[in-house]
């Protein structure tokens, strides 16, 4: 029996692609401006390799996970950001992004050594750190989990029509996880204002984007759902902050939109990590031909900057890292029955 009705073709290939944002430009900074960049991203290093011996004397406990090579990231994408309006939300290896909000390096510091003055009064440690008066979501430490939450934090401002736009971080490795998907799919079927930030440094844990990856090129992963994405220079501090002025109006005013951050941890996984599946030249090429603070620093002395300047700037740096550290090693730890606080109890 001949059909009547006309069967539906699918979209054309033009008719299926996403719309496309505009190219993001490179942040044209004033000198006090990227003197402010220079501080920051200058500021998680020097917190990161304290932390990392703080760790090596037991002073912190658990896991670790350092941001050092990163900074770039979260000072070009928060920077961009309205404390107090938008939200972020990451992984486990958050201390850089709190640092990057401007949240006390104390408090974050007693947070890693378990006491009762961090920011999560000693009970988050490394990972679980949060700051509902920054808009400041976690710190988490199941892999991918942050993506539909930071789904949800956009469903919130979208609902509540405050303007607000939320900043999911993630990595190459947890880009492969099935939740990052589903959280696409609703993300771009209502229009959430998010930006879903791919922290590429290349390594997933201990495994290569190489041979992790069937399509290494994680700004296309939203293309399926009609979510347009960018690549962008994760070390060029000032590349990363063009990116984020562009993607928080694009979130704002059309839904959804990916950046891939192009990055390198000079570390491990974790502090447990070893890493000796990359060289040791590999590393070096990045610290000496591709490192963010060297670039910002380089263009500051074509601003003008002397080199004296820039060693004020780190000497003023370390003696804040290390009166957080002193602050952190004193504070005293929390009360047994804080084990009770702050505990969320479900009744069925």
């Amino acid at each position: 029996m001949a059909r009547s009705a006309k069967a539906k073709t699918a979209p054309s290939t033009d008719e299926a692609r996403p719309n496309r944002p505009p190219e993001p430009k490179r942040f044209e900074a004033s000198k006090d401006q990227l003197l402010e960049f220079y501080r920051e991203m200058l500021l998680i290093r020097r917190f990161e390799e304290r932390a990392g011996q703080l760790y090596g004397l037991g002073l912190i406990g658990g896991f670790c996970h350092l941001y050092i090579g990163q900074e770039a990231v979260a000072v070009g994408l928060q920077s961009a950001m309205t404390v107090g309006k938008d939200s972020v939300i990451t992984g486990y290896r958050d201390h850089g992004h709190m640092l990057a909000y401007k949240i006390d390096p104390k408090v974050i510091m007693a947070e890693l050594t378990g006491r009762a003055a961090g920011i999560s009064k000693g009970k988050g440690g490394s990972m679980h750190m949060f700051s509902v008066e920054h808009g400041f979501y976690g710190g988490h430490g199941i892999v991918g989990a942050q993506v539909p939450l930071g789904s949800g934090l956009a469903f919130a401002h979208k609902y509540r029509g405050d303007g607000g736009v939320c900043l999911a971080y993630f990595g190459d490795g947890a880009a492969n996880q099935g939740q990052v998907y589903e959280a696409f799919n609703m993300a771009e079927l209502w229009k959430l204002p998010v930006i879903y930030a791919i922290e590429n440094n290349q390594y997933a844990m201990g495994t290569s984007v190489a041979r992790s990856a069937s399509e290494p090129d994680f700004y296309k992963r939203g293309e399926s759902f009609r979510i347009p994405g960018i690549r962008v220079d994760g070390m060029d501090v000032l590349a990363v902050r063009g990116a984020a002025e562009m993607a928080v109006e694009w979130a704002r005013d059309n839904g959804p939109i990916v950046i891939e951050l192009m990055t390198y941890r000079y570390r491990g996984h974790s502090m447990s990590d070893p890493a000796k599946y990359r060289t040791r030249e590999e590393v070096q090429d990045f610290r000496e031909h591709r490192d963010p603070i060297d670039r910002a620093a380089k263009e500051l002395q074509e601003m003008g900057v002397g080199e004296e300047e820039l060693k004020a700037i780190d000497k003023e740096i370390k003696a804040i890292i290390v009166e957080a550290a002193k602050f952190a090693e004193e504070a005293p730890e929390p009360d047994a029955g804080e084990l009770y606080t702050d505990v969320l109890v479900g009744t069925y």
